[in-house]
């Protein structure tokens, strides 16, 4: 397959191009510098911007068969990378006919009534709100075959291979963890369609997935 990957030079989307790559798809890493980073050999580099419109953007998912959006603007560019970024990559797969779509959120990000009682998410209300209209656009308004992801607070430590799925609370996730689901529903059509709230637990990362 085919994999089309935003956000490739994040801390995420490095963890995701390898397992990708390791799962014999062919990758194109889609990113701001991405012809300046090292990539495993199958990847190809392709220098990407959310603030472009809707048809260069399509153009450049062209041929592609997935899509992820594993991008964050870190709160300095909410509206145009977060959010509306977010929904024009989904327009623009929709358009060049890439319809499987896998989008990294946050957890509880379409439940605004959490926000204020989790301590993780309280300091990050504008970064919420950006998640909340992107998630919503994808669930509600595409026809793509999406999948969303929700991890609680993402650490950088080793990968624990355990999680909770839809948890009540907020936690943390090792950012391999969160690679490895991302990288695992790919290709797990009974994640078609789902929103997956995740923190760390005891469950095995696939055997919680196939439970779905």
């Amino acid at each position: 397959m085919k994999v089309f990957v935003a956000g490739a030079t994040g801390r995420v989307g490095q963890e995701l191009v390898a397992r990708l790559i390791r799962n014999g798809h062919e990758v194109v890493a889609a990113s701001r510098g991405a012809q300046d980073a090292h990539w495993p050999d199958g990847v190809e580099a392709l220098e990407f911007d959310f603030h472009e419109d809707v048809n260069h953007m399509e153009d450049q998912l062209r041929g592609c068969d997935a899509a992820y959006f594993v991008a964050g603007s870190r709160g300095k560019d909410l509206l145009q990378v977060d959010a509306f970024g977010a929904v024009k990559l989904m327009q623009a797969a929709q358009a060049a006919g890439t319809d499987r779509f896998i989008m990294l959120s946050s957890i509880f990000s379409q439940q605004p009534e959490k926000w204020a009682e989790e301590p993780s998410l309280a300091p990050i209300t504008n970064y919420n709100i950006a998640k909340f209209f992107a998630d919503e656009w994808l669930t509600e308004l595409s026809d793509l075959n999406w999948t969303v992801v929700q991890p609680s607070v993402l650490k950088e430590e080793p990968a624990t291979g355990n999680i909770e799925i839809n948890p009540e609370h907020d936690g943390q996730n090792p950012i391999p963890d969160v690679a490895e689901v991302l990288a695992k529903v790919l290709e797990m059509p009974n994640t078609y369609h789902r929103v997956i709230m995740m923190r760390s637990g005891a469950t095995p990362i696939h055997e919680a997935l196939a439970a779905i």
